[in-house]
């Protein structure tokens, strides 16, 4: 959803779309001029909305898109045209056909995809463009490095299926650099062993937000694949990238249902997991885990009601969810705006803090703020 007016909903999200373009300016600013910038924006773009993140990255310059499986690839190539697309996940047997009916480019990990996708090359009369994913100490996907020479040669017999990249996943790239940068050197003498290949006309990426942290600005690398970084989210250590100037675009919002006052001893919710040590002022938040609060917040998130911040009493409900308000100093009234995630006056809850209260990183808790949250989507005009 796009509506710009939120006074009629009761638990929303507010994505500033001109803070995209910003972040994305700021973060290309920072990189090698080489660097041809990746977006990645699979999981309905980490849950900021696909269709209206993808147009608005599309007018601001990035170079390429990568998603997680075909289903989102030819979500984008509906969007817009032009702009090369990487399938990030394995492509099933069923789904090969849109490789060549949307020009998408696949990853390929082992020599039996790459026989498989050139015998449907051969059938369709068509070329097609593939990237080579090498496991350097993920574990997932991608063929394991010691055997990656079988595949390099399979690939320089194949005929319909070109050699059009190489990369690699970091396994901790925010929490283990020595690991990283062992992956590092893994993966750059695995394609040295293939001198024949043409890596000057290929494009080579290993780093995401996350491994742009230890990025060796002089190395092979030519791409870098963007995810939290372009939404302004930083559970990394600064780095080469302390110097672009990315911020929040995501805020979380909901409304005050009922404000009342129960008495000392009173129990809180499900479980009655929390009982009142005195007589307190409560509110009930009109939303709960159905909207993508997380259980983990029960007796222990925050949120923030009129620049204050008030405290999560008992289990959080699928639609409703319970705050103490008994300390704030202007008085709490039914319809009063309740920020979740974001910033209200003077105070400001991150996502980072959010995640880590919640036990669980960023990357899930954007996935699981779900379907029946209204997304509001501002313009330059409308952000500033």
């Amino acid at each position: 959803m796009s509506q710009s007016d939120p006074t009629t909903f009761r638990c929303w999200a507010e994505i500033d779309l001109a803070g995209l373009e910003r972040n994305l300016k700021s973060i290309q600013s920072a990189l090698p001029k080489r660097i041809r910038y990746i977006a990645v924006v699979k999981a309905d773009a980490y849950g900021h909305g696909m269709q209206q993140t993808v147009a608005r990255l599309m007018q601001a310059g990035v170079d390429m898109f990568a998603v997680a499986n075909v289903n989102e690839a030819t979500a984008i190539r509906e969007i817009g045209t032009g702009w090369p697309i990487i399938v990030l996940g394995a492509t099933l047997e069923q789904e090969e056909s849109q490789l060549f009916e949307y020009e998408l480019i696949p990853t390929i990990s082992t020599v039996e995809e790459l026989a498989r996708l050139e015998r449907r090359a051969h059938r369709e009369k068509a070329n097609l463009k593939a990237h080579m994913k090498i496991d350097t100490g993920m574990g997932r996907l991608g063929i394991w490095h010691e055997y990656a020479d079988e595949l390099f040669q399979a690939f320089r017999k194949a005929s319909r299926v070109t050699l059009n990249g190489i990369y690699t996943h970091f396994a901790s790239a925010d929490k283990d650099p020595a690991f990283t940068r062992k992956q590092r050197e893994i993966f750059i003498e695995t394609i040295a062993r293939a001198d024949w290949l043409p890596v000057d006309d290929m494009l080579i990426h290993a780093d995401n937000s996350a491994g742009i942290t230890t990025f060796a600005p002089d190395s092979i690398y030519n791409a870098a694949r963007i995810g939290l970084l372009q939404f302004g989210i930083r559970p990394y250590p600064e780095s080469m990238l302390g110097r672009a100037d990315t911020t929040p675009i995501f805020q979380f919002k909901s409304r005050v249902g009922i404000v009342k006052t129960l008495p000392e001893g009173a129990s809180i919710s499900y479980g009655r997991t929390c009982v009142l040590k005195r007589e307190s002022r409560i509110a009930v938040v009109c939303a709960g885990y159905g909207d993508g609060i997380p259980l983990q917040l029960s007796n222990r998130g925050e949120v923030i009601i009129n620049d204050q911040r008030c405290p999560i009493l008992g289990r959080v409900t699928m639609d409703q969810t319970i705050v103490d308000v008994t300390e704030v100093a202007e008085p709490v009234e039914s319809g009063d705006v309740v920020t979740i995630i974001g910033s209200q006056s003077g105070s400001e809850i991150r996502l980072e803090e959010f995640s880590i209260r919640a036990d669980t990183i960023p990357w899930e808790v954007m996935c699981s703020i779900t379907k029946r949250v209204p997304r509001i989507y501002r313009t330059a005009i409308q952000s500033g």
